[in-house]
């Protein structure tokens, strides 16, 4: 099973030989690909070859390219997530609005009662607030009530002065760690054989990510919290490797620990059936470590 998360911050040259990752700098260093799970290019000093690129692809590791600040600025998916692509697209396509409707109440009704949970561990009066939104949900969240605990929830955890728009270190970091929590979940729709871009609810004509993104959504609170306990004075390479480790803490999901890694893996393939076998029972959210 692949789990590691393998970043390389500086220049350097990559290539493939006999079944390992070769990163040569100064040393050479050889990693077993099978291990790896995503791979992360932070500087534009670093080259690799197309057959690393080839096998990376058929082993269907997610690779995370970064710009010149940086940050995460695009990633390479497999043409080929699943033998049965073709079927899995047809079926994407026909997935029947009612059953949308239903997993997407499911969603977003995990992602407040998760907000509402960290809530309570700070010791918030405003995870009340949340408590009551979750009772007032309807089918579809037609009354967006995710939106209402949304505002609720960043002003409760970051202040009544913060906004999601604001140019700062927090959302520096947030937007940094959902964009983390986004690619592995693009490696998992892939993988799966579905389309990315085909969501459930975001319909946006420029976002080439819809179906991730509705799937993420109760995962963001895992980097919220990272955030909140960070709380950053700076927004350097430290803090991304914090964020970046989050990947690789444990949570419960269907009743044993994995790391998140593998519990978006398990979660992302529940959702995936729910939406076919029109049942959204077969759901499996994930639950923090008590």
């Amino acid at each position: 099973m692949s789990w590691r998360i393998v970043v390389v911050s500086s220049s350097a040259k990559l290539d493939y030989q006999l079944g390992y990752l070769v990163v040569r700098k100064d040393t050479t260093t050889k990693i077993y690909l099978h291990e790896i799970s995503v791979l992360m290019l932070e500087s534009t000093a670093i080259s690799l070859t197309a057959s690393l690129v080839s096998e990376l692809l058929k082993r269907k590791i997610k690779v995370i390219f970064c710009d010149e600040k940086r940050n995460p600025c695009g990633e390479v998916v497999s043409f080929y997530g699943s033998h049965d692509t073709s079927a899995k697209v047809r079926s994407q396509i026909g997935w029947e609005e009612w059953v949308k409707s239903a997993v997407w109440t499911e969603i977003v009704s995990d992602k407040i009662r998760k907000q509402k949970e960290l809530l309570t561990e700070l010791n918030k009066e405003e995870a009340g607030i949340l408590e009551g939104y979750l009772k007032e949900i309807q089918a579809g969240d037609t009354t967006n009530r995710e939106g209402h605990a949304a505002k609720v929830y960043f002003n409760a955890v970051f202040g009544m002065d913060f906004t999601r728009t604001e140019e700062n270190l927090c959302n520096a970091a947030l937007n940094y760690g959902y964009s983390i929590i986004l690619s592995a979940f693009n490696r998992e729709v892939a993988c799966n054989g579905y389309m990315t871009q085909l969501g459930i609810f975001h319909d946006n004509m420029f976002n080439p990510f819809n179906l991730s993104s509705d799937l993420m959504e109760p995962f963001r609170i895992l980097i919220d919290r990272k955030v909140f306990q960070m709380k950053p004075q700076k927004f350097g390479q430290e803090e991304k490797m914090e964020l970046v480790g989050v990947l690789n803490s444990e949570i419960i999901i269907a009743g044993r620990k994995e790391y998140v890694n593998n519990a978006i893996k398990i979660y992302t393939k529940s959702v995936l059936d729910a939406l076919c076998e029109k049942d959204v029972a077969i759901i499996r959210f994930y639950q923090n470590e008590l």
